[in-house]
């Protein structure tokens, strides 16, 4: 059992807002989107005719990203975020698609989010840190862009998650000794919760039913936003648990954490 296998969906539809997307992590996003499935469908929705969307023209045939042209009739009214919610609708009603990636920090593509669940679907949010927490929640997974910002421009984990964490917490453990810890307060809470609900009578817990459902509680949680490539390497580097190794049958080896005592 691989504690890191996310959830693999076969055919997916990619939807980006290039008003609030970059045309920079194009690359990276796309890498990332297929580690969940197949992009069958790749549009992307703007104002081609404005040039503040110039940098994403070069990367549409690269990439067979389809553009959808949507003028702006009315000052004010985001007539793009319509656009794309009436594909997603009907691309959701063909029933051909297992899961939908929304490229966006707009929190207006909450409903949509959770409209697409209520079929039986998966999300994937894909943002920056400034996306509103409802629009993050409504997705089952969701992903900070500027994680793929970071990573393209250092081969350190470690050293692209440190402007990251700044962004999404600036609370920090107070250790034993003294010194803070280099993890948030409330990422170290969660996985004490979360271990107390997957653990068994004897207390030691799988690592793969703990990330599911730390994904379930939060859908925002990447190892990579701590710094670390998996699960396994966050969970041992917050030096909360025990952890041990067990085989099942040739060479499948999964590891079991147990909370150490206080």
């Amino acid at each position: 059992m691989n504690s890191e296998k996310q959830v693999k969906s076969d055919r997916v539809a990619v939807l980006i807002d290039a008003d609030n997307a970059s045309a920079r992590l194009v690359e990276p996003l796309l890498k990332e989107i297929a580690r969940y499935g197949s992009a069958h469908v790749k549009r992307i929705y703007g104002d081609w005719t404005n040039q503040s969307l110039n940098a994403w023209k070069s990367k549409l045939h690269k990439f067979a990203i389809q553009p959808i042209q949507q003028f702006r009739y009315t000052t004010g009214k985001n007539s793009t975020d319509s656009a794309l919610i009436i594909d997603a609708m009907d691309l959701l009603y063909t029933k051909n698609f297992d899961a939908f990636c929304i490229v966006s920090s707009d929190s207006d593509f909450t409903r949509l989010a959770s409209r697409i669940r209520e079929s039986g679907l998966v999300v994937y949010g894909f943002g920056e840190s400034k996306t509103p927490e409802a629009f993050v929640s409504a997705c089952d997974k969701f992903i900070y862009t500027e994680l793929f910002e970071q990573i393209e421009n250092t081969e350190s984990y470690h050293e692209a998650a440190n402007s990251l964490k700044k962004e999404l917490s600036t609370q920090f453990k107070e250790s034993s000794i003294g010194q803070k810890s280099s993890f948030p307060e409330e990422l170290l809470t969660l996985l004490k919760d979360v271990y107390e609900d997957v653990s068994g009578d004897d207390g030691w817990a799988y690592l793969g039913p703990l990330g599911s459902q730390i994904q379930k509680l939060s859908p925002s949680f990447d190892s990579r936003n701590y710094g670390y490539k998996k699960l396994g390497e966050l969970v041992q580097a917050t030096n909360l648990f025990d952890i041990k190794m067990i085989q099942h049958g040739r060479g499948v080896v999964e590891p079991l954490i147990k909370l150490k005592p206080e």
